[in-house]
């Protein structure tokens, strides 16, 4: 058996391999048709003008989904290897799905709001994205704290908690960065602003602030990396709970003969 095929690691796997392949391919598409410079622009602008817009957002959504599946699989596990008298790690890994899912749903904000076209909104995403984003690696990261040693070592706390705070230090690095270059440029739309000349006012600030933008995409989807371990020792499972035999409107149709019914299943595995 290959490393992808047990459990469920191929799920977060593909998750990092797809959506760095979005960054990727947005890049060299509006690099190589000059609508961005080469030197480190921010990844939204990769995204701004079609064609690679258009593959940009379509792409994004596919992440989204698999982030979607991959932090529910993780909260799944959790709630079967934790105690159910144990409230505090129930209600942590609960909000770490809503923060999760809070999440993935901004990258798909992000993905449909073009930066240059609706820039509100565009920030929106941006914030539950990254912002939201790095609360759920907190959580988790918490999580991961207060289930050693019985459930797993300390060494993936300590990846996970260096991952959070690399995703912090981008996060400032970027607000700061941000805040100065948007101060420097007073009556300028920036967020229309596609093209940079070194030397011009607000640039190092621009480029310290796309750098920050990179390693905070970087590092948030590195996250998802840690899981790759655990995910091995979790499937999952849908098992269908007939309601009747038929599908027809009238009573005189409704018997189970010969059939089974099957059982209801919270689409967990106990492989774990």
């Amino acid at each position: 058996m290959w490393w992808f095929q047990e459990g469920m690691c191929a799920l977060p796997v593909a998750l990092v391999v797809w959506t760095a392949a979005t960054f990727i391919f947005a890049y060299i598409t509006a690099v190589v048709l000059r609508h961005v410079d080469p030197l480190v622009p921010y990844i939204s602008d990769t995204g701004t003008v079609p064609p690679e817009r258009c593959v940009f957002g379509i792409m994004l959504d596919v992440s989204a989904f698999l982030g979607v599946a991959t932090m529910y699989v993780r909260y799944k596990q959790v709630q079967a290897l934790t105690d159910q008298g144990d409230t505090v790690l129930h209600r942590l890994n609960t909000a770490g799905l809503i923060l999760g899912w809070t999440s993935s749903f901004g990258m798909c904000i992000v993905a449909n709001f073009q930066k240059t076209t609706l820039f509100s909104m565009h920030l929106v995403g941006a914030v539950l994205t990254f912002g939201v984003g790095a609360l759920y690696i907190l959580v988790q990261t918490v999580l991961s704290y207060r289930m050693q040693p019985l459930i797993h070592g300390k060494s993936i706390f300590w990846a996970r908690l260096s991952i959070g705070l690399w995703t912090s230090a981008s996060i400032i690095s970027m607000f700061v960065s941000s805040v100065i270059m948007y101060s420097s440029l007073p009556g300028i739309d920036v967020s229309k602003k596609l093209h940079w000349n070194p030397g011009e006012t607000g640039y190092t600030a621009h480029i310290v602030s796309t750098i920050s933008e990179w390693s905070l995409a970087l590092s948030f989807i590195s996250f998802f990396l840690t899981y790759v371990r655990d995910f091995k020792k979790i499937n999952l499972r849908a098992e269908v709970d007939l309601q009747s035999s038929h599908l027809h409107d009238s009573p005189y149709y409704n018997t189970f003969a010969g059939l089974n019914p099957g059982e209801a299943s919270p689409l967990l595995a106990g492989s774990i």
